[in-house]
């Protein structure tokens, strides 16, 4: 599988980390896995059977969600803006 262009990788650190280098901001990494994960499942979608991508994509979803907890935690404002935005836990 192919993973994230550099161009889509600079522009979620853009539009979630303020600038293209804020690659270690919390809501970047988190919209980068979301990426990540709707990506992912897409391909299991037409590939049923491939239990590797199945394990990475739960591997993936848990990262996120620890990232989630430590957001909504420390910054309960910018954790609902960032769900509300990407369109996750309704």
């Amino acid at each position: 599988m192919p993973t994230l262009s550099a161009e889509k990788k600079s522009q979620i650190f853009t539009d979630f980390g303020g600038k293209n280098t804020n690659t270690g901001s919390i809501e970047a990494q988190i919209a980068l896995l979301t990426e990540r994960i709707s990506h992912i499942s897409q391909h299991l979608q037409q590939n049923k059977k491939d239990f590797s991508s199945n394990r990475g994509l739960l591997q993936l979803v848990g990262e996120r969600k620890r990232l989630l907890t430590y957001l909504s935690k420390h910054n309960l404002q910018g954790y609902r803006q960032l769900i509300e935005k990407l369109g996750i836990r309704k």
